[in-house]
């Protein structure tokens, strides 16, 4: 059976690729700004509390009753959510090392996940997909969860994109404007950490921030513009999502691997075609003064 196929007769499919789209949009245009600021490790940061959050609801669904009925991303997104404002209020405490507030949280994550996945026992498999991605685990709630937090970020975007702007490239003009720079800054922070709970069935937790960060990494080497840059990351995180997804389906292996390894061959492909043009560009010149 063909993809194309599949997906009009299995609603697990329409889900998975439905919720991947959306995130190859949402993901990478948060991601834009996060780069420019010079905080991509607090994308690794805040997937690593939500596992903390996932370990814990599925710790807890084995002996709650609450829990049991719960979706464990609920509590990682909270979980991320409380990471993202302990991130700027450590960010806050240390002002002239603002970047010890990642490891920071990064590592609480870390121990607190680990600590969960040891209290329990029997949830491996449903970890795994967590952690790297399912196709066949994405839910309707799912895909509704992924929908709601893509128009709170383009609602964000959209209101608040000069003011990122400013902040993303000269703090002191915009504190100069009225621009309220911290107010802000939380709320993109709070948006960062839903949408890492958001994207964490289909891409995975740990892989996560890859999705953030590698196709801008691409698309500022292409652009040459901010607008630019935020187009290019877009496309090129939902081709990433694309063919990572079929890729995932058709090998039957988890979905996160895929869409990274995608994002990277697409890295490398335009670092190469970069390459190449400057060597093209390079002999175009000497040729012209010969």
């Amino acid at each position: 059976m063909t993809v194309i196929s599949a997906l009009f007769t299995y609603e697990f499919l329409q889900n998975a690729f439905l919720s991947g789209m959306i995130i190859g949009i949402i993901a990478p245009l948060l991601g834009l700004f996060i780069v420019v600021r010079r905080l991509a490790l607090i994308a690794d940061a805040l997937s690593h509390v939500a596992l903390a959050g996932i370990a814990g609801s599925l710790y807890l669904s084995q002996s709650v009753l609450f829990f049991s009925a719960l979706n464990p991303v609920y509590l990682g997104m909270v979980s991320a959510v409380g990471g993202s404002l302990l991130i700027e209020r450590l960010r806050g405490a240390y002002k002239h090392f603002e970047e010890l507030a990642i490891p920071i949280i990064l590592s609480a994550g870390i121990g607190f996940g680990a600590i969960f996945i040891s209290l329990a026992k029997g949830f491996g498999s449903d970890l795994v997909g967590y952690l790297f991605g399912s196709v066949s685990a994405v839910s309707r709630q799912d895909l509704w969860i992924v929908v709601i937090i893509a128009i709170i970020v383009i609602t964000f975007i959209k209101f608040f994109y000069k003011e990122m702007f400013a902040l993303s490239f000269d703090k002191e003009y915009a504190k100069v404007s009225g621009v309220n720079g911290k107010v802000i800054q939380i709320f993109f922070m709070i948006i960062v950490a839903l949408v890492i709970g958001a994207s964490m069935r289909i891409v995975g937790i740990l892989l996560v921030s890859s999705l953030m960060t590698i196709p801008v990494a691409a698309a500022i080497q292409l652009a040459k513009s901010f607008k630019g840059a935020l187009v290019y990351s877009i496309i090129i995180g939902e081709l990433s999502v694309i063919i990572g997804l079929f890729a995932a389906f058709h090998l039957d292996i988890a979905p996160g691997g895929t869409i990274v390894i995608t994002s990277v061959i697409i890295l490398l492909l335009v670092l190469c075609w970069k390459k190449l043009k400057g060597k093209l560009v390079g002999r175009k010149v000497k040729g012209e003064f010969a």
